[in-house]
């Protein structure tokens, strides 16, 4: 068992922070105020070839695995960059998954090429108002028309639809009462066109440079060649996006969390009051100590889920874990740091309130805490189904 870094994943560190380092906090402090996507930050990372990780050599990619892209996720997040910056190529990682795997070689010519060059964004319109995480109750409809199929429905909090050019959707093309187990649904990648699409941005807490919206669907006509496979079997082909994304948010988490420790200890070495530094009070030790250890261990459970997908091993379990104790420690971090800034914590200038902010996200997204441990007390302890 060896837990060391290779010499490979040495340099995917390495060069990560190299992209970042021109993005510093102030960067990420503007966007916060202003908005806006972080074109330059995208276009950086797309330049220098890192959109691409996951995805495979002939078309691009690097052909890395998702135990590398949760390295330079991790990174991302703990140069300071947060969630708003791993949410500006977050979808290009792990989205178009199911292309790569259920694609036919004409689409994944077409489709993968422009994501990992940068030329095209991609946005993920899953989740619906009234369903949740219900997914195989949605209603957003595809229609089959000859040639083509026309979609109406919604879609919500759908990150970066404001400046995306492709939408890989989930629809339904049975009606639900006709259907059954996980039947019914189809995957799309296709064009964002607005023409068809009203897209209203959702005001939120943080992470003001990466978008949330609500979509309106209108008689939007996608071409059939742009269908993933099967008709009725997209749900199925999300699976397979589904323990990547817990992977990368989590590693997302983790950075954010180690971002927020540092600005607090860094804090607490130069602070003094009663003529010493805060640092050298056990008060202010006791927790940022506690919290380097769970971001470690959540770091731990990160890198193992990711080996075990990469192995082509079951890791749905490792991944809801690693998704629940890095968002978790993440959270935790982020508020002791706060806690140990004092009232400048809650001071913009001083970053770490923005940490807080985003911490939010990987305890809300893309799954609850709550069924989270329904899965674990399912699949791990064979407890029965409580859902």
């Amino acid at each position: 068992m060896d837990f060391a870094l290779t010499p490979e994943q040495e340099q995917i560190v390495d060069a990560v922070r190299r992209v970042c380092a021109p993005f510093d906090a102030d960067y990420w402090l503007r966007k916060d105020r202003e908005g806006g996507f972080p074109d330059d930050f995208h276009r950086a990372l797309a330049e220098s070839g890192w959109l691409g990780i996951a995805m495979p050599e002939e078309f691009g990619g690097a052909g890395l695995g998702i135990g590398e892209a949760a390295l330079m996720m991790h990174t991302i997040s703990a140069t300071g960059a947060g969630l708003s910056g791993a949410s500006a190529v977050h979808m290009n990682i792990f989205g178009l998954h199911p292309v790569v795997v259920f694609g036919t070689q004409e689409q994944k010519q077409r489709m993968l090429p422009p994501l990992i060059a940068g030329t095209d964004k991609a946005c993920f319109a899953v989740t619906e108002p009234n369903t949740g995480l219900n997914t195989l109750k949605l209603k957003s409809f595809a229609k089959r028309e000859g040639d083509h199929y026309v979609v109406h429905g919604q879609k919500v909090f759908i990150s970066t639809a404001q400046s995306a050019s492709k939408l890989l959707l989930l629809a339904r093309t049975k009606p639900v009462e006709e259907c059954k187990g996980t039947e019914g649904l189809s995957l799309f990648y296709t064009d964002f066109d607005r023409s068809r699409i009203e897209v209203r941005e959702i005001e939120k807490m943080g992470r003001k440079a990466v978008d949330t919206n609500q979509l309106f669907i209108d008689g939007l006509r996608i071409p059939v060649a742009d269908r993933i496979g099967e008709e009725g079997r997209g749900f199925q082909y999300i699976l397979h996006g589904m323990n990547p994304e817990r992977i990368l948010i989590a590693a997302e988490a983790v950075g954010l969390g180690q971002a927020a420790l540092a600005r607090a200890a860094g804090y607490a070495n130069e602070r003094e009051v009663f003529g010493r530094p805060i640092g050298k009070n056990q008060a202010i030790q006791h927790p940022l100590a506690e919290s380097w250890m769970e971001l470690q261990a959540a770091h731990l459970m990160v890198h193992k889920a990711a080996w075990l997908y990469d192995q082509g091993k079951p890791c749905g379990a490792d991944a809801n874990s690693a998704k629940f104790l890095a968002a978790e420690a993440g959270y935790r971090a982020c508020e002791r740091a706060i806690l140990t800034h004092g009232g400048m914590g809650y001071a913009r200038e001083f970053h770490v309130e923005r940490y807080l902010r985003e911490a939010w996200i990987p305890r809300l997204a893309p799954v609850s805490a709550q069924l989270i441990l329904c899965f674990i007390a399912e699949k791990a302890l064979g407890l029965p189904k409580s859902y």
